[in-house]
């Protein structure tokens, strides 16, 4: 929870009180439905929460943004966003029940009224969105596939409607590929610049946008 104060001080009360409390419900949830691997729930705060956080770091979302997470498991980034931005409204998809169960009863436990998850695929979504978002699901080409005709034309953040993709490691041969089929604009962000721990050294966040 010490990672949340740091890099993010300007959190509410409330927030505060719903970060931490981000710890316990995982860890009940896990042992019954395994949604996060067993190391991985000892440090949650950073692999899991700043992680889905990095994406506040490089866009402050406007008030009723619409985002999907596509492939959201256990609720990331959609649950630690949520709780951050609580005027936006996130719909969480993924193709797994038991994933989506265990993201409904955080999303209750946290009294979130910004979530709806849905046992789905995001090709059979039909409404549109402001941001498509996702964490390490797939390449930048399927995701663009299967989002067709779900990004909404007119923007109401600073920065235009597109992708905010969390992902690792050398990703020139994927987003070239991708870039070469869709002809997008994309913006490479290492997160070492926003969180200075060894676990970020190789993570990205994203941008992709027409």
């Amino acid at each position: 929870m010490h990672l949340i104060e740091k890099y993010f001080p300007g959190i509410t009360p409330k927030q505060h009180e719903q970060f931490a409390a981000l710890q316990n419900l995982y860890e009940h949830w896990n042992a019954q439905i395994n949604v996060i691997s067993r190391k991985d729930i000892e440090a949650l705060y950073e692999k899991h929460i700043l992680h889905s956080l990095a994406i506040a770091k490089f866009i402050t979302f406007s008030p009723h943004t619409d985002i999907l997470d596509i492939g959201c498991g256990g609720g990331f980034p959609t649950i630690p966003l949520a709780i951050l931005f609580p005027e936006v409204q996130f719909l969480a998809v993924d193709s797994i029940g038991k994933k989506i169960k265990v993201v409904n009863e955080i999303v209750t436990a946290l009294q979130l009224t910004n979530v709806t998850a849905l046992n789905a695929r995001a090709e059979t979504i039909d409404s549109k969105f402001d941001f498509i978002i996702s964490r390490a699901v797939a390449s930048a080409l399927d995701l663009i596939f299967w989002s067709k005709g779900k990004i909404k034309a007119e923007n109401k953040n600073l920065l235009t409607n597109g992708f905010l993709l969390l992902k690792g490691g050398d990703l020139k041969a994927e987003l070239n590929e991708a870039h070469q089929k869709y002809q997008f604009k994309h913006e490479e962000i290492n997160l070492k610049k926003y969180f200075n721990t060894d676990f970020f050294e190789t993570k990205k966040l994203i941008y992709i946008h027409q």
